[in-house]
Formats: C-alpha cells, sequence, structure tokens
C-alpha cells in the first residue's frame, strides 16, 4: 500500500509543474493587452509601453515563467490588476462559497444517483427502471446554462420560492446545487444501475443468497461493494466537470465563488487571477483523484499490483 501511494504522490510535482506551464502559456494567448487595460482607453502609447514595463510583460517568456513559478512556491499568485488586492486574498474570499456549493451539489449528486441507480437495478425491466432511466438521459443531456435560466424563471420569478441571485441565506444553495448537480447524478444513476446488474449475476450473489442473508445484505453489503468501483471512478472523475460547469451556474446565479472570479478575470485580462485560479482548480481535482485512486485501492487490493 506505501509503495502504491509513493508512486501516485511522487508522480503530483512533475503533473503539476507541467499543468503549471501549460495554463502559464495558455494565458498568454489570450487576445487583448493587459497594459492596455490597466493603463485605460484613453492612454497613450507611452503609458501603455510604461505599464508593459511595470507589469514584466516584456521580459523573455521563460524569464516571466520562472518569476511566476518561483513565486507561487512560496505561496504568492501575485497581485490583481481588476481589484488592485492579492490573488490569494481575492480567492480566500470566494472560496467557500464555491466549496459550499460543490459539496452541497455532489452531495445532492450521490444521494440522488445510487438510490436512483441501486432501485433501478434492483427492479430491472418495471416503469420505476424505465422512467429513471428515461431521466437519467434527459439530466446528462441537457445544457446547463438552460436548466439554469428554466430553474430561476420557475422557482423564483413565477413562483418566488427561492431567492433570485447571490448567495444571502442557505435558501440560495438550493437552486445552484441542483442544477450543478443533476449531470453528476444522472451519470452515476446510469454508471450504479449498469455496474449492480452486472454484478447481481455474480456467483457470489447466490452464494449469499444460498446462505440465507436478507436481501438488503446481498444489495448493500455484497452487490454494492462489488460495484462501487466504476462508481467510485465516475464520480472522481466528474469532480473536474463539476467545477467547470459551476463557471456558467455563479455566472447565471450571480453566485460570489471562483466561477465569477474567473469570468470577470477573463474580461479585464487579469493575468495573475487566471493562473491563480486555474492552478487552484487543478491542484484541487489532481487531489481529487489521488483520493479517489486511494479508495479504489481500498476497495479492490488487486489494483494496487496492477
Amino acid at each position: 500500500m506505501f509503495t502504491y501511494l509513493f508512486r501516485k504522490v511522487a508522480m503530483l510535482p512533475i503533473m503539476l509543474l507541467a499543468v503549471s506551464l501549460l495554463i502559464f502559456s495558455a494565458v498568454r494567448l489570450l487576445p487583448g493587452d493587459p497594459a492596455r487595460v490597466m493603463a485605460g482607453p484613453q492612454a497613450t502609447q507611452e503609458a501603455v509601453n510604461d505599464m508593459h514595463e511595470r507589469l514584466g510583460l516584456g521580459r523573455p517568456f521563460i524569464v516571466q515563467y520562472q518569476v511566476f513559478l518561483s513565486s507561487a512556491l512560496r505561496g504568492d499568485l501575485g497581485e490583481s490588476l481588476h481589484s488592485k488586492l492579492p490573488v490569494t486574498q481575492d480567492i480566500a474570499e470566494r472560496l467557500p462559497y464555491t466549496a459550499g456549493l460543490a459539496l452541497t451539489s455532489y452531495l445532492f449528486a450521490m444521494l440522488v444517483g445510487l438510490s436512483t441507480g441501486i432501485f433501478a437495478a434492483i427492479y430491472r425491466g418495471t416503469w420505476f427502471d424505465h422512467l429513471a432511466m428515461i431521466i437519467a438521459i434527459l439530466g446528462a443531456s441537457v445544457a446547463n446554462f438552460w436548466l439554469a435560466l428554466m430553474a430561476l424563471t420557475l422557482f423564483s420569478v413565477q413562483l418566488g420560492w427561492l431567492p433570485l441571485l447571490g448567495a444571502d441565506s442557505w435558501k440560495s444553495y438550493i437552486l445552484p446545487s441542483v442544477t450543478l448537480g443533476v449531470l453528476p447524478a444522472a451519470l452515476i444513476a446510469r454508471m450504479t444501475r449498469a455496474s449492480m446488474l452486472e454484478n447481481l449475476h455474480q456467483d457470489f450473489v447466490r452464494t449469499a443468497r444460498a446462505k440465507g442473508l436478507s436481501s438488503g445484505a446481498v444489495y448493500l453489503r455484497h452487490t454494492l461493494r462489488n460495484a462501487l468501483i466504476p462508481i467510485v471512478t465516475i464520480v472522481g472523475l466528474n469532480f473536474g466537470g463539476l467545477l467547470g460547469g459551476a463557471v456558467i451556474t455563479e455566472t447565471v446565479f450571480n453566485w460570489p465563488g471562483l466561477g465569477r472570479l474567473l469570468v470577470d478575470a477573463v474580461r479585464f485580462r487579469d493575468y495573475a487571477v487566471i493562473q491563480g485560479v486555474t492552478l487552484l482548480t487543478v491542484v484541487i481535482v489532481v487531489s481529487i483523484n489521488l483520493l479517489v485512486d486511494v479508495l479504489l485501492s481500498a476497495i479492490d487490493p488487486r489494483i494496487r499490483f496492477e
């Protein structure tokens, strides 16, 4: 187990170094000139050139990357061109909102997806199974922004049950959490059903039934545990997609999270914020994937030796 974890952890620095270089390069390919944005539309070319020097944009690319990397390793992600605050401070103010939204969304997705998939597999071929899979296909196909707009129109504008925008109370979490959790819930439900059906016909299930175990013990203790490997895998892989969907959801719901911060940073060509938020997102996704690998090796010890 230790050797398996060591190999996984040893790959992280190389992966993060490559990703940081990719992010730094991609940001500089964005159209527009941040020096022009900072200097203002009425600024002279001399003022723009002076702003270039102050921001270090006139240095060679490799020098800019070295400065960025050395600062990032010290926890310094630079200063926002728009807010004039350290990027770490901007992120620290927005991160709790995105973390809360991601947590509630995934709790919803896990609860709905697992329960729907389990019951659809148990009652295979019934009306519940067909209805659940139709809804799951629709949930996996619908556009996130369209679903968010429809939810706002129905539950906030027409019915007035929930807050329209912002994050003022716990009720504000309901619509964005459900909207963001629909896609992973649909994928988890379909994967759970398929994996459960595959394991329900295995020899160990027939043996468990022959021993006189209750249906609940057969389904949960034996079948579900052996079906968890693809389920846990898809949960980890979809976490990155959830963070990507959060950008759209936070924009629609005017949510004060990292997604809104990133959208504003792209609009203002705020290199430091774009780099900081993207790098943090990558670190979170990589960490979640590492946790998934650990969980998979705990569920099935054979994985450690593959």
